[in-house]
């Protein structure tokens, strides 16, 4: 029985701890400068076991940054992510990106500074779609899910029948709807929840969220696509009609951000983000001038 646990320290955080009681897995890692406090809330859980693994979803700061800080605590973790992911983690200039966006988000959280780890990121495991990661008698087979970044991927334990979720798949609003996610394809996300749909589900570690009981695991699952399609297909008529990019992404705020959303989501990076979908949908549907 692997239990999960919810070890975010600051909202916009996504970080959980699971565990079947001989091996620990952190399931994405949160902001950078959160991660101590993240890690300190695993060594409280763990005492004096170590944390063996840490799974990374995709190379976003706020899912990878506070890994850097893990590793400062239990250097022999070994951390899981997408072959894609490993690739941007060896960039510098990425490296310089998360620094960036960690440190902005950081002041506006009231932290003016903390000590940086971002030379301790890494990935020792890179994975690829169908590979086998056996973390101590738990195994997960991972799903390449692209959509909300190239380097998206889920991971699947057959045995329990829980999926790992990334954002490609959406974000949970707490209550009966799932928020699109999709930065670097429409096509690509719906290709990556056909997959997620095919298999046989009845729980959810959903990212940004938490644990979905199986009612809203079917939720979680049955809204995705459609919700995706529909949002999509309005944007697509508002652009076509003449509407203005900052029409259509005041359309997707109004329609997603309100509720549990609005209370995790960080209204500059939900804008961010909602900018960067509206272009992807002009050029995905050759819309642009």
């Amino acid at each position: 029985m692997i239990k999960i646990t919810d070890i975010r320290v600051n909202p916009g955080d996504s970080a959980f701890l699971l565990d079947d009681g001989k091996t620990a897995i952190m399931y994405d890692s949160g902001f950078g400068f959160t991660g101590y406090a993240v890690a300190d809330k695993i060594k409280s859980i763990l005492g004096e076991r170590s944390l063996d693994y840490i799974f990374l979803t995709h190379s976003h700061y706020d899912h990878a940054y506070g890994a850097a800080y893990a590793l400062e605590y239990w250097p022999d973790a070994k951390v899981v992510a997408g072959e894609y992911a490993a690739k941007i983690f060896a960039k510098p200039t990425a490296k310089a990106v998360m620094q960036d966006l960690d440190s902005k988000f950081a002041k506006t959280c009231g932290v003016d500074s903390y000590e940086d780890q971002i030379d301790n990121l890494r990935v020792d495991i890179p994975v690829a779609e169908g590979d086998v990661v056996k973390a101590g008698d738990m195994e997960f087979t991972v799903i390449n899910l692209p959509g909300h970044t190239k380097c998206s991927v889920g991971y699947y334990c057959k045995a329990e029948k829980l999926l790992l979720s990334c954002e490609t798949i959406g974000v949970f609003n707490g209550k009966d709807d799932v928020v699109p996610s999709v930065l670097v394809g429409y096509n690509m996300a719906l290709e990556s929840i056909d997959k997620v749909l095919a298999l046989d589900t009845l729980k959810v570690l959903a990212p940004h969220y938490g644990v979905l009981n199986e009612n809203e695991t079917k939720i979680y699952l049955g809204k995705a696509k459609p919700t995706l399609i529909e949002t999509t297909e309005k944007m697509v008529e508002m652009l076509k009609n003449g509407c203005s990019k900052e029409e259509v992404a005041q359309m997707f705020k109004d329609k997603f951000y309100h509720g549990y959303i609005e209370e995790v989501y960080p209204i500059d990076a939900m804008e961010l983000n909602i900018g960067i979908t509206v272009n992807l949908i002009e050029r995905e549907f050759g819309l642009g001038e």
